[in-house]
């Protein structure tokens, strides 16, 4: 079929979500849309796509197995977005997660917790010699929660990501590695591991740095596409009312209920949490994902985790919900969607 001939709509879960596949360009983009006002269901496409990539539990696993979770960034202003994210890489799975920060940022998020892996050389001069030698070790990599703006700081997050790109290992990139990357794109673009996680504003810098236009709001799935093929078709998660994710030729929207309530930290749940399934869909055969590009299925994985989190959280707190509050839903709330 060519042009935007209609294919078929089929309405699943008791007319929870319909998945409408229209045809663009003679690629499939699928999206979902949420009908009436009860609980949404999962997209029932996407969803057994992830729980296969999910690896199970074995008393033959050693330790690390089934995830070294890599986090760059967290200074001194910026602490609880390293935390956040690293906590939720081990709440989803992970094995161990390691935090590569500041000197003065890594007394403080050690005090967090004495779960994570705390490396104090984010901002010392030999800060990338550092890091990677521990890269051999990691599955992927998460770039941004906390990072800040300084430009040593940045250079040493390209320079980290430079030489992930060399391993072939998933990367993540939120936050003040969007900054990175709007600066500079060639530091991610075109590597096929490679996630950028913005939200509205940063998507914004990023379309404009790319095509060098305003944005024009009125189409969402349209420009996320755009910038996702501007960036030689990585992944691209869209954060907001839904979640859109694309790497360019394909175009899934995860509307999965969340609520009103948008603490601080959010974002990095979900990039913690993606930095997991990123390394699982990519660990996984081909099969398990169905042919889909893993980081798709990743990141529905992620997308999907964060607002049943959000959820529950809030069905718990209300309006003074926050991101600890949603990391502590996550073992029941991986429960129901991925193991149940």
């Amino acid at each position: 079929m060519h042009g935007t001939e209609l294919a078929f709509c089929c309405v699943v879960a008791a007319a929870s979500v319909a998945v409408t596949l229209l045809y663009l360009n003679d690629e499939v983009i699928e999206r979902s849309f949420s009908l009436g006002s009860g609980t949404h269901r999962i997209m029932e496409n996407i969803l057994p796509l992830v729980r296969n990539t999910v690896p199970a539990l074995t008393s033959k696993k050693h330790k690390g197995q089934d995830g070294r979770i890599g986090i760059i960034g967290g200074c001194q202003e910026y602490t609880g977005a390293p935390y956040f994210a690293a906590i939720s890489a081990l709440k989803t799975g992970a094995d161990l997660s390691h935090v590569f920060c500041t000197k003065d940022a890594a007394t403080v998020i050690k005090s967090y917790s004495p779960e994570l892996i705390v490396h104090p050389v984010l901002d010392s001069p030999n800060a990338v010699e550092e890091i990677e030698k521990w890269l051999p070790r990691l599955h992927s990599l998460v770039v941004g929660p906390g990072l800040g703006r300084e430009d040593m700081l940045l250079k040493t997050a390209k320079d980290v990501i430079e030489k992930s790109k060399t391993r072939g290992i998933p990367i993540v990139i939120d936050a003040d590695g969007l900054w990175l990357v709007a600066k500079e794109p060639s530091v991610i673009q075109g590597y096929q591991k490679g996630i950028l996680t913005p939200n509205f504003m940063e998507f914004s810098r990023l379309y404009e740095a790319m095509h060098h236009e305003p944005l024009d709001s009125t189409d969402h799935h349209r420009t996320a596409q755009q910038l996702s093929v501007a960036m030689g078709n990585l992944t691209v998660v869209l954060k907001g009312e839904e979640d859109i994710i694309t790497d360019g030729t394909r175009v899934i929207t995860c509307t999965h209920e969340g609520s009103g309530r948008r603490c601080g930290g959010q974002g990095d749940l979900l990039s913690g949490s993606l930095g997991v399934f990123a390394h699982w869909a990519y660990s996984s055969s081909p099969d398990a994902s169905g042919g889909m590009n893993p980081s798709l299925v990743a990141a529905y994985g992620a997308t999907s985790l964060t607002r049943q989190c959000n959820r529950q959280a809030f069905l718990r707190h209300g309006r003074s919900t926050t991101t600890s509050d949603m990391i502590q839903e996550i073992s029941t709330a991986f429960k129901k969607l991925f193991e149940s």
